[in-house]
């Protein structure tokens, strides 16, 4: 009989790197208490119908369900409020991503600016090497939607 050993299904990403950064006329609390809320980014995020979380803080489950019936389940993995970041990785998608790592942080750039950034790594579930351009181009897309739509919500 075989030993099982432990092993795991999340793998840190070695795909793509997505940045979408966004100068926000507002002060780095206020926009923290938007992009800094892992049960609300569908005020953010259109495409979201809802989010139902499990749990609270590190390690809660996060289910985003999207309107046109795709499901993200993602786990929180790190969160500083005084710091204004945290990062989280996705368990389970139907959107075609086999491993997705994520980090929001806010920055104070004076009292009444700030910048807010989505960091992004991950890997397509097919296409290979092939297929990361176009990948890519859709996480970069989605990102740069949120982030635009977290600057008309301060604007």
């Amino acid at each position: 009989m075989k030993n099982l050993q432990p092993d795991t299904l999340v793998k840190n990403p070695q795909g793509c790197h997505v940045t979408s950064s966004v100068e926000v006329p507002a002060d780095a609390a206020k926009v923290w208490a938007v992009v800094g809320d892992f049960a609300g980014f569908d005020a953010f995020i259109p495409a979201l119908s809802h989010i139902e979380m499990t749990g609270e803080g590190v390690s809660s489950l996060r289910k985003k369900f999207f309107r046109d019936g795709n499901l993200v389940v993602e786990q929180l993995n790190t969160r500083d409020d005084d710091a204004r970041s945290m990062t989280w990785t996705t368990i389970y998608n139907t959107l075609g991503v086999a491993n997705l790592w994520a980090a929001m942080s806010v920055e104070a750039l004076n009292t009444d600016t700030s910048r807010a950034t989505w960091t992004i790594i991950a890997e397509p579930a097919q296409g290979g090497e092939a297929g990361l351009p176009a990948f890519k181009a859709f996480v970069q897309g989605f990102a740069d939607d949120a982030m635009g739509n977290v600057l008309k919500m301060f604007a």
